[in-house]
């Protein structure tokens, strides 16, 4: 279960992503606004990391897959990896990462998609209980594995438009930018409003 804050962030998830983006070599040029399309969360077993996806869409339609971890302490060994340190009016100060470098979320997308997995329930917290919240997008694995070896390291690199994220217990293939070839390998799906649904990552052996 993901628990939102209703609270203010700053910067915002999406400037933070914005000024991030001109830095990565698999981004296209962003001209024009963009919009965050969607986004689905997936539960740290630990309680410790927020981990959620960013589908976002571009000023000529191109739909960017941009997963990020949010901790309440810098990640060893992730500087690389860092978009952002933010500050939560709730929470504190949040250390913003590409996910990709962050074991945390290599581990949930592993399970999920080996396990044929979904995205996190949402709840809301308002006046110190929890109300039911509304989903902006919708995941799926699509493997039927019974469970998931747990991932504690990542290696990452990039070529084109791929992240690959060697788990040790096979590699994550992020797809960055949607629409183009998908490779072989069981995948996760994601679904948002508007849209025909599209696979995000890959888990190839």
């Amino acid at each position: 279960m993901a628990v939102i804050h209703r609270a203010t962030l700053t910067p915002t998830k999406l400037e933070a992503v914005l000024d991030w983006l001109p830095s990565q070599p698999w981004a296209p040029a962003l001209e024009g606004e963009a919009v965050v399309a969607g986004r689905f969360r997936f539960d740290d077993p630990a309680g410790e990391v927020g981990v959620e996806t960013l589908l976002v869409r571009t000023a000529d339609g191109t739909v960017l897959t941009v997963p990020l971890t949010y901790r309440g302490a810098p990640l060893d060994g992730a500087a690389d990896f860092l978009v952002t340190e933010m500050d939560h009016s709730l929470l504190g100060r949040r250390w913003v990462y590409d996910a990709t470098g962050d074991p945390v979320y290599a581990d949930t997308v592993r399970r999920a998609i080996a396990t044929g997995g979904h995205e996190a329930e949402v709840q809301r917290a308002v006046d110190g209980r929890l109300e039911p919240g509304s989903k902006e997008g919708f995941a799926q694995g699509g493997g039927s594995a019974a469970d998931s070896p747990t991932v504690t390291e990542v290696r990452t690199s990039t070529e084109g438009s791929v992240t690959t994220v060697d788990t040790g217990h096979g590699r994550l293939l992020v797809l960055r930018v949607l629409g183009g070839d998908v490779p072989a390998g069981e995948t996760l799906t994601a679904r948002w409003d508007g849209a025909d649904p599209a696979v995000v990552v890959v888990l190839a052996p």
